[in-house]
């Protein structure tokens, strides 16, 4: 008989203590942090859900692995079994490692872009857009149309519009188009996932004009689940067989393994191009450390050797869908508006139907993140105009982002359904109090990237003050 009730794939044989805070201590917590969650304190904060990113917890061969870690300079055989494990599962020649996913887009970009060339992706995360941005190319976003439609209903919104593809490879010349992105599972997007077909028709579009097809692999295992339960022809097929087929119509890959690598620090950077990855090497070697090391111990290795294995475990990738649609299915009960269907990392509130009260220069998502951590201590984060917009240093005029989103991200393997029951429970009292909360304005930023370090005020409390820079 097959039960109902999902359970967590694993046992806890360690905790860590919460602090307990009350709603007065939180309020002047998050004034003292310009409320802006990121520069909470992490002691301060009950439910962390303010990333994914190097924030899971990791299992007991993991922690096994760690004891066996070669901190040798050059050679570590640390490196040859993390480099093994990554061409075994993503199939690439050359792997390439590095501290995280951001120093592997660095590498990457520094190499292959220049000014006014055009990077296009399905959706661009802001690292990605900055390290792009800073080689003087543009990052340009082309998701299909259901993809900027919250609360549309469709099972690959993370997919790229292949015809505005062709038509800007027409448009600006493939001189100018140094590479391809695609983002699996598409994070700005609401985590959603990439079809193979999608895959398949971005490739052949690719190969056409000679042009590489990069994929930032991230969350590559949730992206292979949503292939296997929602797209025909691949039901029979394991995860670890679906991401060997996706990565094999693509020429390399960036990866962050704090996400689906279930390590708290690390990435990698992969190509089968032999010129290239001697560019990169060089620049890795100046940058980051010796090729066989990257900037990470050899103990880091091994975690994120284990952990690329762990994670194309069926059991486990069916918990952690099941947990975040949980969350999902909730807050739609409760009648929160969210991008739908529910992702794989995370659950995307639609901050601007949520409160339309708010208007975007007022940053409704900037607002909803500090109702929810006064309300119960929740840190988030805005996918929205904090983070993709900008201030016109000239005129001050605001460039607002497609969409206004907090997203919810569930670290893996750290949070039981209780902690997951509590957060509903707090949403819900936002929810009923929404007409109340009120936006939010900026009184200091710094760009790029600015929505790690702003800093805002109540817009009932703004003066005619510029905004300092």
């Amino acid at each position: 008989m097959t039960y109902r009730t999902i359970i967590e794939p694993f046992r806890i044989k360690t905790v860590e203590p919460i602090k307990m805070t009350t709603r007065a201590q939180r309020e002047r917590l998050l004034e003292a942090a310009g409320y802006n969650p990121f520069l909470l304190p992490a002691r301060d904060v009950i439910i962390d859900l303010l990333t994914d990113s190097g924030t899971g917890a990791m299992s007991a061969e993991q922690w096994a692995a760690l004891m066996r870690g070669d901190e040798s300079y050059a050679g570590a055989q640390s490196y040859y079994r993390f480099a093994d494990t990554v061409r075994e599962i993503f199939g690439f020649t050359h792997v390439l490692p590095a501290h995280q996913g951001r120093a592997a887009e660095r590498i990457l970009f520094s190499t292959v872009c220049k000014p006014g060339d055009v990077v296009p992706n399905n959706t661009h995360f802001d690292t990605t857009r900055a390290n792009i941005e800073a080689t003087g190319a543009e990052a340009l976003d082309i998701p299909i149309p259901q993809a900027l439609e919250p609360s549309t209903v469709h099972p690959f919104k993370g997919d790229m519009d292949v015809a505005a593809l062709e038509a800007l490879i027409e448009r600006v010349g493939t001189e100018r188009v140094p590479l391809v992105m695609l983002t699996i599972t598409n994070n700005s997007g609401g985590g959603q996932p990439v079809s193979m077909e999608n895959v398949k028709r971005v490739s052949a579009v690719c190969r056409a004009h000679g042009l590489p097809l990069y994929i930032d692999a991230c969350r590559f295992a949730e992206n292979c689940w949503f292939i296997r339960e929602r797209e025909a022809g691949h039901a029979e097929h394991s995860v670890a067989q679906i991401a060997r087929e996706l990565f094999s119509y693509a020429d390399g890959a960036t990866m962050s393994a704090k996400k689906d690598g279930l390590a708290n620090i690390g990435g990698f950077l992969a190509t089968n191009d032999d010129a290239l990855a001697k560019q990169e090497e060089r620049l890795l070697i100046l940058t980051e450390g010796f090729p066989t090391y990257g900037g990470l111990a050899g103990r880091d290795l091994e975690a994120i050797a284990v952990g690329l294995r762990e994670v194309l475990d069926h059991d486990y990738l069916r918990y952690r869908i099941v947990s975040t649609a949980y969350l999902g299915r909730h807050f739609t009960e409760i009648g929160v508006p969210i991008v739908q269907p529910p992702g794989g990392h995370a659950i995307y509130v639609d901050a601007a139907a949520l409160l339309p009260h708010i208007p975007r220069s007022q940053f409704p998502g900037q607002a909803l993140l500090a109702e929810l951590y006064v309300a119960g201590g929740i840190r988030a984060v805005e996918i929205g105009s904090v983070m993709f917009g900008k201030t016109d240093e000239q005129t001050g005029e605001e460039r607002f982002a497609p969409m206004e989103l907090v997203r919810l991200a569930i670290p893996r393997r750290v949070y039981t359904q209780s902690h997951i029951d509590y957060v509903i429970e707090v949403m819900a009292d936002v929810y009923a109090r929404r007409d109340s909360i009120h936006g939010l304005n900026i009184v200091w930023q710094s760009q790029p990237l600015r929505h790690f370090t702003a800093r805002f005020e109540p817009a009932r409390a703004r003066t005619h003050a510029a905004v300092r820079r």
